[in-house]
């Protein structure tokens, strides 16, 4: 199998030989490209067609060379530019390294049909007896170098960045990697008669560079030289648009504002021998990575695209969630993160109508923040005003037919409500523990094509991070005792309710409510939830809470709750209720408009002063109740003490009139008891 592979890209190959001209001068001029070979020079003296000093670009030496037509080949230094009739291929011996003083940059003129595809102003860096350990994309057999060159320049499966090139087997090997994108990897090494070539026209990120700064030491020969630089930003600014790969440059080192520029880096210069100049004040700056970011803004989320130059280890997060919103990246040149605008943990912060803010973190080390990290802001806005449809009618009919019109129309996400009510659907905010209550969620807009899926509702404690699960992700209720099932309003099918009775946590008054909203479409068909009723027995009811799905995570019905990504569209709602014992007042709750409602928003600070503010004034109320019924209950003691000394003192006073009787003189004390016993039997003997 490998045989025929082989045969067959080697036929390919074969046509792209019978393209490739080996003389360049009758090449056409869009065929004309160069090849680099750093570290060495070309020894011709009798083929040298001038001498050009003072040349302080590497380009303008390759322009000069591809506007002469007898012109092959190129030796440059900085500040010296030698053109030649003749080329290495030609005269291979006399192609040798030359590395000190400084070291000489080789430049051969080539002629490839795919040339113009590539608008660098060299297409190759060649690294002779060299090659990569990389995947190998593609592979064939070929007849030259500059087949080879070829074959990736015209590659569209994949970016062929390097090639390499076996000169005695004639194997062409493609991949899509190259030193730049392995940085920091072990795998560039030493290969008799191999040829590494690595491609200078690959469109790399290049929004945001990073460049790290080597003090000490400068290059020997460089790739550009610009006098008259006002700072080092512009120089930066110059290798970034330069109109080659550029990876390092130097300011202020080798003169006042001086700015130098190199297709090199310590990366690419392993195989030259002491390619730096050591001076202990100068610094060179190389690229350690670029990285362009694009956005995708959906519905319910946005997604953060990001490409980098070099291969990624690491991970990226939202800022202040390094755990619960990160991707793990692992070796990769592209990745994203999608953050869904109703996850808590992302904490995406809407500002204003339609736009959406988030910083990502790009963290290099999987463990440490380094200063190679990066962050970045995101933002996605969205247009809510109202647009107008054009059609455009194409009747040419080539091959299949395409749709000649597209119609797009954008209806926003319904806004919903929650709110609490008592049994005559008037809004409470203060309710008596055992109360009979409604948890009300109502899409305001009447006309809203949608209607709403409610699960994931959660009370939790005012004063500390205990929760109790409600309504589960499926949207049937755990303890039916607490919380009965969601159902439709018969007022309208915009309405969804669900009865409870009011309670507390021990350790607050106030619970705060919060549920995930999903919008559906045309109609939201109900879940069959089982439950058990009051006398034990289970029985089926429905609730409209989410369709069934096969679960994401497991969830404790009271404690902490694990977290789950929300699904696009969702909204989240929460709702405070302060509740009080049997003995609280509810003059506050009279005092509330029967129009009272709260709409939905992501949860802020705002809340909890809101709910710190009821929670005092609900103290005071209390705590008023309590001195009043103390006052009221002294002053009935003290009227019932003085009541009882009253009785007393008539009845003492009765008893003292009693005894003056009893102390009279004899006769008359006598005469009075005789008196009275005569009486008394002279009635009896009657």
């Amino acid at each position: 199998m490998k045989m025929r592979l082989s045969s067959i890209a080697a036929l390919a190959l074969g046509l792209v030989a019978t393209t490739v001209a080996q003389d360049t001068q009758d090449c056409p001029a869009d065929f004309l490209s160069f090849e680099v070979v750093t570290g060495y020079v070309y020894t011709a003296p009798a083929d040298m067609l001038d001498s050009q000093p003072g040349t302080l670009m590497l380009t303008d030496c390759i322009d000069t060379c591809r506007g002469n037509s007898s012109c092959k080949s190129i030796n440059y230094e900085t500040g010296l530019c030698v053109l030649f009739s003749s080329s290495a291929d030609e005269n291979q011996g006399q192609l040798t390294p030359s590395q000190f003083p400084v070291f000489t940059i080789y430049v051969q003129k080539n002629c490839l049909p795919s040339a113009s595809t590539c608008d660098a102003a060299w297409s190759f860096e060649r690294v002779m007896n060299h090659q990569l350990d990389t995947e190998i994309k593609k592979r064939g057999q070929v007849e030259s170098r500059q087949q080879c060159m070829e074959l990736c320049l015209k590659e569209v499966d994949f970016d062929c960045r390097s090639s390499m090139y076996t000169a005695d087997t004639g194997e062409c090997r493609l991949a899509e990697m190259d030193r730049h994108a392995m940085s920091g990897r072990p795998g560039f090494a030493p290969a008799p008669g191999v040829d590494f070539m690595e491609i200078n026209c690959v469109a790399d990120p290049s929004k945001l560079c990073l460049y790290e700064k080597v003090r000490g030491k400068i290059l020997k020969t460089v790739d550009a030289v610009y006098q008259a630089i006002a700072s080092e930003q512009d120089c930066q600014d110059l290798c970034n648009n330069a109109p080659f790969r550029c990876h390092s440059y130097d300011y202020n080192d080798t003169g006042d504002d001086v700015c130098r520029l190199s297709h090199h880096s310590a990366v690419t210069l392993t195989q030259v021998e002491e390619p730096y100049l050591f001076i202990e004040e100068a610094t060179t700056y190389e690229l350690s990575s670029c990285y362009n970011v694009s956005i995708d803004c959906h519905s319910g989320d946005m997604t953060a695209n990001i490409r980098t130059t070099t291969l990624f280890d690491g991970k990226v997060y939202a800022k202040g969630s390094p755990v619960s919103c990160m991707e793990d990246i692992d070796s990769t040149m592209e990745f994203a993160i999608t953050m869904k605008y109703t996850d808590i943990e992302c904490g995406v912060r809407r500002e204003g109508l339609g736009n959406y803010i988030n910083e990502v973190i790009i963290q290099h080390h999987d463990s440490i923040v380094t200063s190679a990290d990066l962050g970045i802001e995101l933002s996605c806005e969205y247009d809510l005003t109202n647009k107008s449809v054009s059609n455009q009618v194409d009747l040419q009919i080539t091959g299949e037919i395409t749709p000649s019109l597209y119609e797009e129309s954008v209806v926003d996400s319904p806004n919903v409500i929650m709110r609490v009510a008592d049994e005559n659907e008037q809004d409470v905010k203060t309710a008596v523990v055992g109360d009979p209550l409604k948890m009300t969620w109502e899409i305001l807009d009447q006309d809203s094509p949608y209607e709403i899926f409610v699960r994931d509702l959660v009370a939790m404690d005012g004063s500390t991070d205990t929760e109790l699960l409600l309504i589960d992700e499926r949207g049937c209720p755990t303890d039916a005792s607490i919380m009965g099932e969601v159902y439709h309003s018969d007022k309208s099918d915009k309405i969804s309710l669900s009865a409870f009775d009011a309670f507390r946590f021990p350790t607050s008054d106030v619970v705060q409510f919060r549920a995930m909203i999903t919008p559906c479409l045309p109609k939201c068909e109900p879940v069959q939830c089982d439950v058990l009723d009051y006398t034990g027995q289970t029985k089926s009811v429905d609730s409209y809470g989410r369709k069934k799905r096969a679960a994401t995570s497991e969830v404790d019905v009271f404690g902490k709750r694990q977290r789950r990504a929300a699904n696009p569209e969702e909204m989240l709602v929460v709702q405070s209720l302060k509740i009080v014992d049997r003995y609280g007042k509810r003059e506050k709750q009279k005092q509330l408009p029967n129009n009272a409602k709260d709409e939905y928003s992501f949860a802020d600070d705002s809340l909890a002063n809101d709910i710190t503010g009821d929670l005092i004034e609900g103290d005071c109320l209390d705590k008023s109740s309590m001195i009043s019924g103390a006052v009221i209950f002294l002053a009935a003691q003290l009227i019932i003490v003085i009541l009882f000394a009253l009785i007393w003192r008539r009845n003492h006073r009765a008893n003292d009139k009693g005894l003056n009787m009893l102390e009279s003189p004899t006769g008359s004390r006598a005469d009075s008891l005789s008196y009275m016993y005569e009486s008394g039997f002279a009635r009896r003997l009657q």
